[in-house]
């Protein structure tokens, strides 16, 4: 029998990791007060037969903290743009001037701020979902190497390393929740 088992923690926590950048890139996206260029980040645009990020078609630009600016390339996809953030669910209404697409950023009512709240609270339980995929994978691994004769103490040790590293992680997701309603609710 021999002890060289190696449960690959690298691997689980760099997944574990990609939850929470997965879990940061979609809280971006969710408006808060401010206007900010992630928000528009989401919004694809049907530009020359496919869909399109929105800044690969246009110059997107913050130039107060209440405006987002879209300066689109080619002037025959300015109503594509327009259309495309109207349907997007933001709740922004678009004025066109030119190529330019202006995007003033409403006060957010309380009615809205509480709908973000639950918005940001299911992104952060998809990434806790995530992680404890990611944990159940680990474990998997662990009851492989016990089924190929690892020490029952080496199994604890694994089980108990592999348990502490998702709970730290659900610990981040928790705190990024957090500042992130706090946030949103912030008038």
């Amino acid at each position: 029998m021999s002890d060289d088992f190696e449960i690959d923690t690298d691997d689980l926590a760099r997944r574990m990791d990609g939850a929470m950048s997965s879990l940061k890139h979609e809280f971006a996206s969710l408006r808060t007060g401010r206007a900010s260029a992630s928000m528009v980040e989401p919004v694809q645009v049907e530009a020359y037969g496919q869909m399109t990020p929105i800044n690969q078609v246009g110059t997107v630009n913050v130039p107060e903290p209440r405006m987002v600016t879209i300066n689109v390339w080619d002037k025959g996809l300015v109503g594509k743009v327009e259309k495309a953030i109207r349907e997007s669910g933001l709740g922004i209404n678009p004025q066109t001037n030119g190529t330019i697409i202006m995007l003033p950023i409403p006060e957010l009512n309380e009615e809205r701020r509480r709908e973000l709240t639950k918005v940001a609270a299911q992104y952060a339980e998809h990434a806790r979902v995530a992680i404890r995929n990611v944990r159940r994978d680990g474990m998997d691994q662990i009851k492989k190497a016990k089924a190929d004769g690892m020490s029952e103490d080496d199994v604890k040790l694994w089980e108990s390393e592999v348990q502490e590293m998702t709970d730290a992680h659900i610990a981040k997701v928790d705190k990024a929740l957090e500042d992130k309603q706090a946030e949103i609710m912030q008038v």
